[in-house]
């Protein structure tokens, strides 16, 4: 059988005790929610989301980038946006879909790299921690999610393997020219 075929189908180990599926699914409840609630900004270009990426995209100008954060630039809000949703449905539908369990793993790695940026330009950019008075809410939600990521990864390190395994499958060389 071919390792697309086996992609359908549900694999034969537990799932863990209890408290691990709990924890697991609420740590993907919780950056699916972080990620689809904050779509609503993103996508209507609400006030907060002009000052962020506005406040970027001067700081990149500033270092020879202008319009990277601009609304059609590279890593604008849209895209941002787009790839909270692509992390959010692949949290949420293998979560829900377990067969496809083992690319659960993928959608906490890209919540990692989203936050990994989010949180870096916080601290290394005059964006700054405490976002138009926010007290840090948006900062410290970041950070969060960061660390729910790894969690996520750390907990569905066997399905991590199982990917790694099937990737390993599908590009090995067949022996066939």
């Amino acid at each position: 059988m071919s390792p697309i075929a086996e992609a359908a189908e549900p694999t034969s180990k537990p799932q863990g005790t209890l408290p691990v599926r709990l924890l697991t699914h609420g740590l993907t409840i919780f950056i699916a929610l972080v990620f689809i609630d904050s779509l609503r900004f993103k996508f209507s270009n609400a006030p907060k989301t002009q000052i962020i990426f506005g406040d970027l995209d001067r700081w990149a100008a500033s270092l020879g980038a202008p319009g990277v954060f601009a609304q059609g630039g590279v890593f604008s809000q849209y895209v941002i946006g787009g790839a909270e949703l692509l992390a959010s449905v692949i949290l949420i539908g293998t979560m829900v879909l377990k067969p496809y369990r083992f690319l659960q793993p993928v959608g906490a790695i890209l919540a990692i790299a989203i936050m990994s940026g989010a949180i870096s330009f916080h601290l290394f950019t005059p964006l700054g921690v405490n976002v138009d008075n926010d007290g840090g809410a948006l900062f410290f939600t970041a950070c969060g999610v960061w660390l729910g990521g790894f969690a996520l990864v750390f907990l569905r390190r066997r399905e991590l393997g199982e990917l790694l395994r099937r990737l390993g499958a599908f590009f090995a060389p067949s022996g066939k020219l």
